[in-house]
């Protein structure tokens, strides 16, 4: 499987141009990733399969360290939960990959749907009873029970096409999938 990395001219375009809020240069962008995505496929199918890869290094009280290719970040925990509240929980995280994720999505495929999304805002709320995490309650699991998004798109279109771009991203939005569907997981411990 291949590691999803940026080519260098995408990180020099990336670096060069910040946060790309236009939707033209969106659009070229878009179709550049997704020419080099197909010729990379059509050569072999499995060029398609990506492997991610993150690490973390406990830090603080319940801290975690990320370190995510270049990028580092923190995962704390309120006071409540025993941490030191320097930065958002994991759930919280969480909810923002589901966020961060559809708004990629949505953007992507209103690019290859002919939708207008002039500006698009995501809130969202998960429901977690910590009963299950403490172990309170064996018929209480300890992830989200329910989690629910508010999308705010502004645009031309009418209801009905910004109804089918959500269907459309509820199909292929890759973290909301993680949430909907089980993953296969699997834990090796190494005394060091």
């Amino acid at each position: 499987m291949s590691e999803a990395t940026l080519t260098d001219s995408q990180q020099s375009g990336a670096q060069q141009t910040g946060n790309i809020d236009g939707a033209a240069e969106r659009s070229v962008r878009f179709g550049e990733a997704g020419a080099a995505w197909a010729q990379r496929i059509g050569a072999n199918p499995d060029n398609g399969k990506l492997t991610y890869k993150v690490a973390g290094v406990g830090v603080g009280s319940v801290a975690t360290r990320i370190s995510a290719g270049k990028h580092q970040f923190t995962v704390d925990e309120p006071a409540a939960l025993a941490g030191d509240d320097t930065a958002a929980s994991p759930v919280e995280y969480a909810l923002g990959a589901v966020i961060s994720c559809q708004v990629v999505v949505y953007r992507l495929y209103a690019e290859q749907l002919g939708i207008q999304v002039d500006d698009i805002t995501i809130h969202a709320e998960g429901d977690l009873d910590v009963r299950g995490l403490f172990g309170i309650d064996e018929a209480v699991r300890p992830g989200f029970s329910d989690i629910r998004l508010a999308v705010n798109i502004t645009g031309p279109e009418t209801q009905e096409r910004y109804d089918e771009l959500a269907r459309t991203v509820e199909a292929r939005c890759p973290v909301q999938d993680l949430f909907s569907n089980a993953t296969p997981f699997s834990t090796v411990i190494t005394k060091i």
